[in-house]
């Protein structure tokens, strides 16, 4: 584990109206803590979009012709990019957001929007850094890191509900 603050670079682009989003500040909150003592600096950028274009791209990179709440497009740890006065910081990745589909499964799941919104950034966040579901014990491993992690930011598990009683 790393330690030490966080030398953090996240670029948020809104791809359609920014009301009832989480602002920018958030987002690096969330992407924070999900890095916390797992990488030192990282630069990354998350996208907000429209259901038009969660499908296409989910359509392109993945194969499945409907939106999908959170795509992680992972970069390479060992490549940096040049910031300003000389900085240079590992390029983590990209997530894209489909807001639609984020505000869909918090009604239907009756989660509050933004912890909702926390909880996909941390799960994509992990997904840059490597982890995966592919399998029930990676998801059991993963799930049990972003109960972690959230718990930290004084969220519920988000997947108490999905336990069946």
């Amino acid at each position: 584990m790393t330690q030490g603050p966080i030398h953090l670079q996240v670029a948020v682009s809104y791809a359609l109206p920014r009301v009832g989003l989480p602002a920018a500040v958030s987002f690096r909150k969330w992407v924070a803590a999900a890095l916390k003592g797992r990488i030192r600096e990282a630069d990354l950028a998350i996208r907000l979009v429209d259901a038009k274009e969660g499908r296409a791209l989910n359509r392109h990179y993945r194969g499945k012709d409907d939106a999908t709440n959170v795509l992680s497009f992972p970069g390479q740890l060992d490549q940096t990019i040049k910031l300003p006065r000389g900085v240079t910081m590992p390029l983590l990745g990209d997530l894209v957001i489909c807001a639609p589909v984020v505000a869909r499964e918090a009604r239907d799941q009756d989660k509050a929007l933004a912890a909702h919104y926390a909880h996909l950034t941390v799960h994509g966040t992990l997904h840059l850094l490597g982890w995966d579901h592919a399998d029930d014990k990676e998801a059991e491993a993963m799930e049990q890191l972003e109960r972690q992690i959230l718990s930290e930011l004084g969220i519920d598990d988000p997947y108490a509900a999905e336990r069946p009683a």
